[in-house]
């Protein structure tokens, strides 16, 4: 999961939140404490379901197919949309070494052969991706490491610059920053989405998630502080390649700098092949369940390669990639929060779904620990929330049309469906509901059976009666 999380976003962070000043340190700790409130649900809603889908389960077992199909349309574009920012962070640092006049047209085609070589790995199937995942985490925490521990020693006040150099409120330049740093935790709920391929995944998904954003948190902070105060203000906002600038800045000559960028590349390669997997593997799961265009349901080859997904998500990130090279200036910045906002949207939801259940069940917890687990996904929702009201206007606007972009879709696949919730359709036979998949629904993603609840009467029982 860590190789999920970790991927050339990190390395790109500084730059990115290096207008808003130090003051952007701060974000990154408030943003820190709302991953760690969703690696919490996460964690506790993996224990109530345990398959593939992650989000998407979630909220169709929640709130109906319909809420699935959004959340599994929303981490669609999150999954191929992310991977062309962590493409876009990745070419900074290939570019330490070639294309340093940064051409745009070269910088496109290295682009592009950074998305395409994971999704060429994740083609020959599972076994050939999860090995490679493992060889790029390890490499890619050397220099994250050196940075989060020795490169504090080398810190110099002078190079921070104003606070707060963002010209807005502190916070109105928080609530900004903290959309972009969130960007470093996609992928906390990883392990989720995959969980039909975890062994024990009750036990093993939640230690994942949690543990999994703990040291992710530790490596960042740390690591982004370490930056700030090595690389002057004035070159941090100019640099592609920051850990780099403050490599050389603490060794001296070029070595030291060479040798984070290739980490970098190779970071950038695992959290890509990672991200690829998960960009077929949500569509997967909602394709079995009738609530996503077929062919992403398909399998290829002894592994069960699911190669619609994979190619598809490419061929869009490849798209977007494009495009935003030849439309803006901070390109990895607008593709990180159209990322982030697409993300969050799913986020919200999982925390709505565990507070729900978490209201449905009260009767089987104690006092304190549903004191405890309301607080903790109350501050899940209310971060969410604050994520969205960051990513800014004109992200939103672009973040709310790709959503409804998939209204036709959903309409198209629901054609033949009649009308939902047990009524009769105009032949007068039962309309299928969603629980009626029984050719459709992925052997791993079986139905979940709520606990047995105490009759409900008075306001609660009104608002919820409907999922009764």
């Amino acid at each position: 999961m860590i190789g999920s999380i970790i991927g050339t976003g990190v390395f790109a962070l500084p730059s990115a939140l290096s207008p808003y000043g130090p003051i952007a340190l701060v974000a990154f700790v408030a943003v820190t404490l709302g991953a760690l409130a969703l690696a919490l649900t996460f964690g506790a809603l993996s224990k109530r379901a345990t398959a593939s889908g992650g989000p998407y389960v979630y909220a169709r077992e929640a709130f109906g197919e319909f809420a699935g199909f959004l959340n599994a349309w929303s981490y669609w574009i999150t999954a191929w949309a992310g991977n062309a920012a962590i493409a876009v962070a990745w070419v900074g640092y290939v570019e330490v070494f070639v294309n340093t006049g940064h051409d745009k047209t070269a910088s496109v085609l290295i682009a592009l052969v950074g998305l395409w070589i994971p999704a060429a790995i994740n083609l020959t199937g599972v076994r050939n991706t999860g090995a490679f995942q493992v060889i790029t985490t390890v490499l890619k925490f050397v220099p994250l490491v050196f940075m989060a521990t020795i490169g504090l020693l080398f810190i110099d006040p002078d190079n921070f610059g104003a606070f707060n150099s963002s010209g807005q409120s502190a916070l109105g330049a928080i609530s900004a920053a903290g959309a972009i740093a969130l960007f470093s935790y996609l992928g906390l709920e990883a392990a989720a989405v995959v969980a039909g391929r975890v062994r024990d995944p009750e036990r093993n998904v939640p230690r994942a998630t949690v543990y999994g954003t703990l040291v992710c948190a530790v490596i960042y902070i740390l690591g982004t502080l370490a930056v700030f105060g090595t690389v002057s203000h004035t070159r941090l906002g100019e640099s592609s390649a920051p850990f780099t600038d403050a490599a050389n800045n603490i060794l001296g000559g070029t070595w030291a700098g060479d040798a984070v960028a290739i980490a970098a590349i190779i970071s950038g390669i695992g959290a890509l092949n990672g991200w690829t997997m998960l960009c077929a593997e949500m569509p997967y799961a909602a394709a079995r369940d009738g609530l996503f265009p077929g062919a992403f349901a398909r399998l290829r080859g002894e592994n069960g390669v699911p190669v619609f997904g994979i190619v598809a998500s490419t061929v869009l990130a490849s798209l977007i990639t494009v495009f935003s090279y030849t439309r803006f200036d901070d390109v990895f910045t607008k593709i990180v929060l159209l990322s982030v906002l697409t993300a969050v949207i799913p986020y919200l939801f999982s925390a709505a779904a565990r507070l729900y259940w978490l209201l449905r069940g009260r009767a089987g917890l104690s006092r304190g620990a549903l004191a405890r687990d309301l607080t903790v996904t109350v501050l899940a929702m209310a971060f969410s929330y604050w994520s969205i009201q960051g990513s800014g206007y004109q992200t939103v606007y672009y973040g709310l049309f790709v959503l409804l972009l998939g209204l036709p879709v959903y309409v198209w696949l629901k054609r033949d469906s009649g009308v939902y919730d047990g009524e009769l359709a105009a032949d007068g036979d039962p309309s299928p509901t969603a629980t009626d998949t029984t050719d459709g629904r992925a052997p791993e993603t079986p139905p979940v059976v709520p606990a047995p609840r105490r009759p409900r009467t008075g306001v609660l029982h009104n608002l919820l009666r409907h999922h009764d």
